[in-house]
């Protein structure tokens, strides 16, 4: 037999999702960034600028890598490309440009900016492995910023 069911006391499931705990949880969060962002310092990052050497040094080797990644080494107060070198007598050839003042000489590499990174490390690495002490990347400054 059918059960009966009282005229008033009508239920229905509710199928609505309440927001309202969703919201005072979204604010109460709200509230806690927006106190605690200022307390947050910010980390500093110092980047080497260009404009530091006032003067390029009077003596210098210079390496440069192209495209392709073909070396070639020439003294720095010498004019022209330089001569061609393979990466495993790029040591020996930097070293007699040295010559007596290998400390304080520094070499100095320059890369066409589409030479990949892997080749401007292999030739740093090349050169640190071999004892090179002072050597440094060759920056283009075009007057806005260096980008």
């Amino acid at each position: 037999m059918p059960a009966i069911v009282p005229r008033g006391s009508t239920r229905r499931a509710i199928t609505e999702i309440n927001m309202v705990p969703f919201i005072d949880v979204m604010l109460v969060l709200l509230i806690i960034f927006m106190v605690t962002a200022p307390l947050i310092v910010p980390g500093q990052v110092e980047l080497p600028s260009v404009g530091q050497a006032a003067r390029q040094p009077e003596r210098f080797v210079h390496v440069t890598v192209a495209r392709d990644g073909a070396l070639r080494v020439r003294d720095g107060t010498q004019g022209g490309e330089g001569e061609p070198v393979a990466l495993r007598e790029l040591a020996a050839r930097v070293r007699a440009l040295q010559g007596d003042a290998a400390a304080s000489t520094p070499v100095i590499i320059s890369a066409d900016k589409r030479t990949t990174y892997e080749q401007v490390m292999q030739v740093m690495d090349t050169l640190q492995r071999a004892g090179v002490a002072r050597v440094g990347l060759a920056v283009r400054h075009d007057g806005a910023g260096g980008r």
